[in-house]
């Protein structure tokens, strides 16, 4: 399908980004557990926690928000390729870190689920008591 390449380039410029942030974190891409341990963080991670990361002072913690807000990039994008029918592939990097994800989402790690700034405020318009 012409036109729609920007997904795998996407993907590519992504992954070239959590891989840089890899590195800045200490990840050691073959070793599974630590993955794995990433993989749990990021999928328990609450949009408070990510900020919290990403504003802290610390680079080792603002490194790692930045290579969770990323996945979440990825997967984003990978979630919209899929909607029009594009399989979008990533690389070496992406598929490592995937493939922890899913197990840990298979070991039965959810994310936290949020209730939205607007329904919380109806929630509280609701509720007059």
């Amino acid at each position: 399908m012409a036109g729609f390449g920007h997904f795998d380039r996407t993907a590519d410029e992504i992954e070239h980004e959590i891989y840089k942030r890899g590195i800045g974190i200490g990840l050691d891409w073959e070793d599974q557990a630590q993955l794995r341990r990433l993989a749990h963080r990021a999928l328990s991670c609450t949009p408070e926690c990510m900020m919290k990361l990403l504003r802290s002072p610390i680079r080792h913690e603002k490194l790692t928000g930045e290579f969770l807000a990323l996945s979440e990039l990825m997967l984003d994008n990978m979630r919209q390729s899929a909607e029009i029918g594009i399989h979008t592939h990533g690389g070496p990097v992406w598929k490592a870190f995937g493939r922890a994800l899913y197990e840990e989402y298979e070991a039965g790690v959810r994310p936290p689920v949020t209730t939205p700034p607007d329904a919380r405020q109806e929630e509280s318009l609701a509720d007059p008591g």
